[in-house]
């Protein structure tokens, strides 16, 4: 087996914690977690997963998201409950 290097990086110490626990629930340390991203990586030469932004994110929604909520602040916007709908399969 190789020698074993530390390799250090900086991260938000919120997402450290959140990522620790996911691991934590997932039965693996953050060092195993990382190991098992570098060597897919380095098996199938790309990244192992989708990078992309979240349409939810977009400018476009966020303005939309945002009216909304000034509507609501202001008394223009109403929500009434209603029976939950059956998707057609």
């Amino acid at each position: 087996m190789a020698q074993a290097v530390n390799v250090n990086f900086r991260m938000d110490a919120d997402l450290k914690k959140s990522m620790e626990q996911a691991c934590s629930e997932l039965g693996m340390s953050m060092t195993t977690a990382f190991t098992i991203f570098a060597k897919k990586v380095s098996r199938e030469k790309r990244i192992p997963f989708d990078v992309c932004v979240d349409p939810f994110y977009s400018e476009q929604n966020m303005h939309y998201l945002e009216k909304i909520v000034r509507d609501v602040a202001q008394g223009k916007a109403h929500f009434a409950e209603h029976e939950l709908l059956e998707a057609d399969d």
